[in-house]
């Protein structure tokens, strides 16, 4: 275990790192943003004075001893281009991307495992096909080309969802007709996050699951005249929970990242947004700690992962626990 600790610390500093540098390798310069006009009508000293206010015009080796100060003081400062400070911006953007971006993930992992487990034990009979083959398309087909087909469709010609938005901006509604408000501003955005990510866990959980079915133990257990659906839960939908489990931890990071065109195209205003709107302003300290936020979540689930491991299945623990 203390290798796997060493391991993630080894991840986590790099991501820092790499974090601080990326934003300033991008083309292009935040002047613009700070200044709010046109750089060319300033002179020299002008735009020397603001990247000096912003510790733009330090050496590098400066620049990133504010940025780790910032960093673990959770002293993150204002955003360039919002003009707010970006730990309250973040903290009203997560809980919509967590809603639409976590109900995107609870719903692929379990229909795209219920199909796929479903689909392995059919194998090579008529309904087989026809679903590999409609899941394999729609997973083919750009995420954002499938929001702006619904958008069109259900949204404009249709009028049955809103365009835009998580709740209807300008009603004052309360309790249930709050709630009903938010999940009919949703209901596009999950539907096209969920068609998107759902031949992952499908495709995972149907090829472990036929590799299941050719252990030898599941083979013994069918001797032993033990019940098909005893077999089929306890010794094949148990073992195939391992890997779609894996994929479903390591997707966390998707949370705060995969959802970037999707909350675009619906002008949903979660982090993905806020990313998008970071990168188009070259907004250093906003690109800087949404990207961080979203890679360590995806480290911060990968070492839950296997911290859990043992409970779903003891027999994973490798080496004595190391």
């Amino acid at each position: 275990m203390k290798k796997k600790i060493l391991h993630y610390i080894t991840i986590l500093a790099a991501i820092i790192v790499i974090n601080f540098f990326i934003p300033r390798m991008m083309p292009g310069s935040p002047l613009r943003t700070l200044v709010g006009e046109n750089p060319g009508d300033l002179t020299a000293a002008e735009k020397m004075g603001i990247l000096e206010a912003y510790h733009l015009n330090d050496p590098m080796p400066v620049q990133f001893g504010y940025y780790l100060k910032e960093l673990f003081t959770l002293n993150w400062g204002n955003s360039y281009s919002k003009r707010q400070p970006i730990l309250d911006l973040i903290g009203a953007r997560i809980g919509w991307t967590l809603l639409l971006a976590g109900s995107s993930m609870i719903l692929s992992t379990i229909i795209g495992t219920a199909l796929g487990t479903w689909s392995a034990f059919r194998r090579k009979k008529k309904r087989d096909l026809p679903l590999v083959l409609a899941t394999t398309v729609l997973s083919s087909i750009p995420a954002f080309w499938i929001a702006i087909i619904l958008l069109a469709v259900f949204g404009v010609q249709l009028k049955w969802f809103p365009v835009y938005g998580a709740y209807s901006m300008w009603e004052n509604y309360q309790g249930w007709d709050r709630l009903t408000d938010i999940l009919h501003h949703l209901a596009l955005p999950l539907f096209t996050m969920v068609v998107t990510s759902l031949m992952s866990f499908f495709t995972t959980s149907r090829y472990s699951t036929l590799q299941i079915l050719q252990e030898d133990y599941v083979k013994m257990a069918k001797l032993r005249g033990i019940s098909s659906k005893r077999v089929t839960f306890f010794y094949v939908f148990r073992n195939t929970l391992i890997p779609v489990f894996t994929l479903f931890m390591m997707d966390i990071g998707y949370l705060l990242s995969g959802s970037v065109l999707i909350e675009t195209v619906f002008a949903y205003p979660g982090l993905g947004t806020l990313m998008q709107d970071a990168v188009m302003a070259r907004d250093y300290p906003l690109m800087q700690y949404t990207f961080l936020l979203s890679a360590t979540l995806t480290v911060a689930a990968l070492i839950l992962a296997d911290l859990l491991y043992q409970r779903i299945d003891p027999r994973l623990e490798v080496n004595g626990g190391e």
